[in-house]
């Protein structure tokens, strides 16, 4: 059986899901801007699922190549809008360049779903019940697999804008300790391919009048109702065997990039605004990203402060600065103590291609030479633990942007961190969506960890999370302020931990294999059709 290039029906009849080519545009667009209106800062949770059914009914049945346009049409309208921060300090050409990759990745996989849904479509439409439960199935897989090839490829990937990320403050982000974010993704575009495709499947028998309740009914929104007992999943909980009293301060240094400072301002600027806690009784006292703009291994007055802020409290201080090793430098976290020094170090194993260090420096250059002799610093990237001993307990760390690498969250709670510091400097992107977007990944990976996370800023936004995702003592952005928290310690893994890298890498592979499939059939039939027939 063939499927003609330009039919605007499937071989059973059942009529595709948007048949103009001009609604499917439109569509497409809608899609891609309703799903950032789900995410922060606006934070509409439920908008995310109009939005990926919006992006699914223009991909749905098309051909390759239709599928690839209208897929960039989708991913543009999200990318260019949803990092629209990147172009606060750093201009049109790294957010240009950036939100072209990712369109690039929504493009071609919105090429796969298209095709896959059309041929797949047309192979099973003598078995309905099969073609349903196979195209939904390979449609969420597709979508999870873009997500995980885009969180790691080119340069490190950027693991930003997953749909289950829209879910940090909605009852169903409480899967993530049983799923993961890939699991929790894969349920939510799972939900909405099955629904479109038990419409396509039987749309003739739902839009019949007579009786009100059939089994093609129920089946159309018995994916609604599964989200919705879903929400009634409370998170995993794990055995908390104490508690840890953090102090965080955010101290409004001028840290961005670019700004106009002295030496020694941002540590000058944390320190003040220690001092109204300087006498509290904590176990702990944490400092952003960068919040030390001079190194305490090598500016013995920057030691001289950590020391004597240590003695008063009492309590050794992680506090992040840039370190260097011979000649590689390193984006870090020590635990300072005094009379010690540094007691435990961490060195972010993540540092921002064409921020932290310039990829392909001499390419690039010869494109964008004034843009690219902004990044002096190669920043490297670092291979120390990311858990530390400090006060007696074991943290987990995650500078910046590696709270978002699903891997480093499994081996912080593999290797025994009872909770996540996670230090930040959000100074280079202003009063913009930027910093709410990662305290929202930092909030669900609260969730899915199991583990309090206690997100520092420079600026902010820091706030301190609770292990079920509870948002506590979050402080206004721009201000110096500081929180203190009893952060509760836990131990053992959520079901997330032990089960989601698979579950993963397994609703993946069902979307490749689809899509292997859909290819399959129209290359089997065209070698048939040029074999020499016997007779």
């Amino acid at each position: 059986m063939t499927l003609s290039a330009n039919t605007d029906r499937l071989p059973n009849g059942s009529p595709l899901i948007t048949r103009r080519f001009f609604l499917a545009i439109l569509f497409a667009l809608l899609g891609g801007l309703l799903l950032n209106v789900a995410s922060p800062a606006l934070s509409l949770w439920p908008a995310v699922f109009p939005a990926i059914a919006l992006i699914l009914i223009s991909l749905w049945g098309r051909s390759f190549w239709a599928g690839t346009l209208l897929g960039a049409v989708g991913g543009a309208s999200f990318w260019f809008t949803h990092i629209s921060w990147l172009t606060l300090y750093l201009g049109p050409i790294p957010w240009s360049a950036l939100a072209g990759v990712m369109t690039l990745w929504f493009a071609l996989f919105g090429g796969a779903i298209a095709f896959t849904t059309r041929i797949l479509g047309t192979v099973l439409h003598d078995k309905p019940r099969t073609r349903f439960i196979v195209l939904s199935i390979a449609v969420a897989g597709l979508w999870i697999a873009r997500e995980q090839i885009s969180g790691a490829w080119p340069y490190g990937g950027f693991a930003w804008g997953r749909v289950a990320l829209t879910q940090a403050d909605s009852p169903l982000g409480s899967l993530a300790s049983w799923l993961g974010f890939a699991g929790l993704g894969f349920v939510m575009v799972w939900a909405v391919s099955l629904t479109l495709a038990v419409w396509n499947t039987y749309s003739d028998k739902i839009l019949r009048r007579e009786p009100l309740v059939t089994g093609t009914r129920i089946a159309l929104i018995a994916p609604a109702l599964g989200v919705v007992l879903l929400m009634a999943v409370p998170s995993f909980s794990l055995k908390v065997q104490g508690t840890a009293r953090i102090a965080g301060v955010q101290g409004n240094s001028d840290s961005a990039i670019f700004a106009d400072r002295k030496p020694g301002d941002s540590l000058n600027a944390h320190f003040q605004a220690t001092l109204p806690i300087i006498d509290e009784d904590v176990d702990l006292l944490v400092w952003p990203e960068n919040a030390s703009d001079l190194d305490p291994n090598r500016v013995p007055e920057a030691a001289k402060i950590l020391d004597a802020l240590s003695q008063h409290m009492g309590v050794p201080i992680v506090v992040g600065t840039i370190t260097a090793e011979d000649d590689r430098y390193f984006n870090s976290a020590l635990v300072w103590e005094t009379g010690k020094g540094v007691t435990a170090q961490y060195d972010k194993k993540h540092p921002v291609p064409f921020a932290e260090y310039m990829p392909n420096r001499d390419f690039f250059h010869a494109l964008v030479p004034d843009l690219v002799d902004l990044v002096q610093l190669e920043y490297t990237p670092g291979e120390r633990s990311p858990v530390m001993p400090v006060a007696g307990f074991s943290a987990g760390v995650a500078i910046c942007f590696d709270i978002v690498d699903d891997a480093l969250a499994r081996q912080m709670v593999q290797e025994g961190a009872e909770f996540i510091l996670a230090p930040t400097n959000n100074a280079d992107f202003g009063d913009t969506d930027q910093s709410v977007q990662q305290l929202a990944i930092a909030q669900l990976r609260a969730i899915e960890t199991g583990r309090a996370v206690v997100n520092v800023s420079t600026v902010g936004t820091s706030a301190i999370i609770l292990p079920n995702g509870t948002m506590k003592e979050r402080l206004i952005p721009f201000t110096a302020d500081t929180m203190i928290y009893d952060v509760p310690r836990v131990t053992g893994s959520t079901p997330a931990m032990l089960w989601g890298e698979h579950l993963a890498l397994a609703v993946s592979i069902l979307g490749y294999f689809g899509f292997a499939a859909a290819i399959y059939f129209p290359l089997a039939g065209f070698f048939k059709r040029r074999s020499p027939q016997k007779g």
